[in-house]
């Protein structure tokens, strides 16, 4: 991660097995100076399948594609990429929560594995200086997220544990 007074950008590689499929995803994320998402880029590669993705925005939830707007992920600021943890930190540094708080937000979600972008809402609730309860709308998954000083999540129950 790459961060100016200007935004941030984010360039990570995701290497796994799903279902005796090989895949990997690389990936560039690019946020305005208030972690507002203006830019992303994924390419994949699923066995022999390969696929690239790549939107822009205005940072406020006006998407485009090949210069073109995408109505279905209108009021969508953050993303939220399938395989990576790194996609709520976007969300957490965003909003910044004061404790106990909750906020409901639009982001476009994207499902890797089963090649789906979507527009979805999400509920963040502050319980500590560190926490984080993460929910799915409707709720069909929760989580209790922890973070580090810069919001950058260090272990996702079930999921995730990040290593020194």
């Amino acid at each position: 991660m790459t961060s100016t007074d200007m935004g941030s950008a984010i360039n990570s590689v995701i290497i796994g097995s799903y279902n005796n499929k090989i895949y990997r995803v690389d990936y560039l994320i690019k946020t305005n100076e208030h972690w507002e998402t203006i830019f992303f880029e994924i390419k994949t590669q699923v066995s022999d399948k390969r696929d690239l993705i790549s939107y822009q925005s205005d940072g406020k939830g006006n998407w485009t594609k090949n210069g073109t707007h995408v109505n279905e992920f209108k009021d969508c600021i953050d993303i939220d990429i399938s395989l990576t943890p790194f996609t709520n930190t976007l969300s957490i540094n965003r909003i910044k929560l004061r404790l106990n708080e909750t906020k409901e937000i639009k982001v476009l979600y994207l499902d890797i594995l089963n090649q789906q972008i979507k527009s979805v809402k999400q509920i963040y609730t502050r319980l500590s200086q560190f926490e984080y309860k993460y929910e799915n709308v409707p709720n069909d998954f929760e989580a209790i997220i922890t973070v580090d000083e810069l919001g950058l999540v260090v272990n996702y129950p079930g999921l995730f544990v990040r290593t020194e």
